[in-house]
């Protein structure tokens, strides 16, 4: 129990930055200001936060792998019901912490390619 906790942790500490060090290649014609329209953008797409959708994917995984343990420990001999709904919803909120924190991060790289698309900049990823 103590790894997946540990693991939750890992994955949220490794996603909350994602924005500040995710830099593809950006190319614009005689672009002079690109520092600074790539620190503006990133400043922008760190607004959306990957943690948000990290905890509502653990928290929609937990439930759904509560139930599914649940029902195996029902319908296993040798699992009570109350043991199989405690695995199932550490493995299935482990699994849907890191499924949220993905989409968090893919959430926050759109913005930053958007923003950079909006100030005339070609994305090269």
């Amino acid at each position: 129990m103590k790894r997946i906790l540990l693991a939750a942790a890992l994955t949220l500490l490794s996603t909350s930055a994602f924005a500040q060090t995710y830099q593809p290649y950006y190319q614009q014609a005689g672009a002079n200001t690109y520092n600074q329209d790539l620190a503006e953008c990133q400043a922008y797409a760190n607004q959306v936060s990957p943690v948000q959708d990290a905890a509502v994917g653990a928290i929609g995984g937990a439930a759904g792998g509560a139930a599914l343990g649940a029902l195996s420990g029902a319908l296993f001999k040798g699992v009570s019901v109350g043991e199989g709904a405690a695995v199932g919803a550490a493995a299935g909120g482990v699994l849907g912490l890191a499924g949220g924190a993905y989409t968090g991060t893919q959430n926050q790289k759109q913005v930053l390619n958007n923003c950079m698309r909006g100030r005339g900049y070609s994305t090269y990823y």
